[in-house]
């Protein structure tokens, strides 16, 4: 494994709560790091407070909104055009069961159930575009940060048209993110590229939790702990293919290790994002 300050490191959704100590965690340790949000002016503060406790630290600030396919793209072409490596792609960013919409049923700009579209479909896109640039860049990681609020996919309504429910569209999104993780680490075998995913803390002091009226049960600094662990440990150097609950290996909802649901998320997911 590279030390910390040879690698580039991409964490989407980095301007609030896990993402944004997460940037702050790794920026110590010497790594260029890409921070991702869609508030421009929160992100520029992002970087400025950075700067402003090392100004050594190597930050860059990227804008896109996941809620926009295009925009998706557009960040992916980004990355690509103007960073020779990639060694580690966080996908963070999501949104939770009430903000935004307060429990309305949304869409993306794409016409998709809000949820699915950011939590996964935004992500799924993203690191295929990434792809070649992680494979060149090996030894790499993914890292997709999902939750163990997890709900079976329903193939005949995966927009949630007919009955919707904003925990339901919430926790369906998560456990894509983790059968798409699975699938990640068949195809990347031997490729040098790792894929996990992990429930990085139950009910953190973050903005979503916070929006659906909710106590925090762990701290932010759990999940800091959990997830940067699985972007930075040595020791889990080509571990791939394994969901996490904080620290420890854990079982996601059974769905997961279903080979024919993983076909039609697949499937489905490529047609959706134009793949």
């Amino acid at each position: 494994m590279r030390s910390m300050d040879e690698q580039t490191i991409l964490i989407t959704g980095a301007t609030d709560g896990l993402g944004r100590a997460l940037a702050t965690e790794l920026a110590r340790t010497g790594a260029t790091l890409l921070v991702h949000g869609r508030d421009q002016a929160r992100g520029r503060q992002l970087v400025e407070e950075i700067a402003g406790s090392d100004p050594s630290a190597k930050v860059h600030w990227l804008r896109a909104d996941l809620a926009s396919l295009d925009e998706v793209r557009g960040l992916a072409d980004q990355v690509g055009a103007e960073y020779d490596a990639l060694h580690a792609l966080v996908n963070n960013a999501g949104i939770g069961t009430t903000l935004p919409g307060d429990g309305r049923r949304l869409e993306s700009r794409d016409g998709y159930e809000l949820r699915f579209a950011v939590n996964y479909l935004a992500g799924y896109l993203l690191t295929r575009r990434l792809l070649a640039l992680l494979k060149r860049s090996a030894p790499a990681r993914i890292v997709n940060v999902s939750s163990a609020g997890q709900a079976p996919i329903d193939f005949d309504d995966v927009m949630l048209e007919r009955r919707y429910d904003g925990g339901r569209a919430y926790m369906q999104s998560k456990l894509a993110q983790v059968m798409f993780t699975f699938d990640l680490a068949e195809e990347l075998a031997g490729s040098g590229v790792s894929a996990t995913c992990l429930h990085p803390g139950t009910y953190m002091p973050t903005k979503m939790v916070r929006a659906a009226g909710i106590d925090p049960v762990s701290s932010l600094e759990d999940g800091v702990r959990a997830t940067l662990r699985l972007v930075a440990d040595p020791e889990l150097e080509g571990v791939s293919g394994v969901y996490f609950n904080g620290l420890r290996e854990a079982q996601p909802n059974r769905q997961a290790r279903d080979e024919r649901a993983r076909a039609r998320l697949r499937e489905i997911s490529d047609r959706l994002v134009g793949l």
